[in-house]
């Protein structure tokens, strides 16, 4: 699980400069590196070609909103885990990111990098599980090839 870590790239997207920062020390601190940070979509949408794995996006941004940024990211890669992050606490919002295809919707409060932290790892034990069923099905093709 250790060496992975290392390779997952994050793109940080908040118009906050303080929130951008406690996030990638905080992810830091839990030994990932490979985070670049924006402060706002029209950048993130601009650095896609970089292929990041896990892109945490503020809601509520000046030029773009989450939602409008959030569409474009999905259309240009289904595969990027987006983690939507508002400083609202509402439910509408949180069913929209996830229709527009967020993996998960966190709330800015007291636990916020705790729950970035607790997400990422769920995303690694999907992209865990994935590699394990797709060798499976590999063996059961070559199985039949020879």
């Amino acid at each position: 699980m250790e060496t992975y870590n290392q390779n997952l790239k994050f793109f940080i997207v908040d118009d906050d400069r303080f929130c951008t920062t406690v996030y990638e020390q905080y992810l830091k601190n839990n030994h990932y590196e490979n985070i670049t940070s924006f402060s706002n979509g029209e950048e993130c949408l601009e650095e896609l070609y970089q292929k990041p794995d896990i892109i945490f996006l503020d809601h509520n941004m000046e030029d773009l909103n989450g939602f409008e940024v959030l569409k474009k990211i999905k259309r240009y890669d289904p595969n990027i885990y987006v983690i939507m992050v508002s400083a609202q606490e509402n439910i509408d919002t949180a069913v929209n990111a996830l229709k527009y295809g967020a993996f998960d919707y966190l709330v800015k409060d007291a636990r916020v990098c705790e729950k970035m932290i607790e997400t990422v790892e769920k995303i690694l034990k999907i992209k865990e599980e994935m590699s394990h069923s797709k060798l499976k099905g590999f063996r059961k093709f070559f199985s039949i090839l020879f």
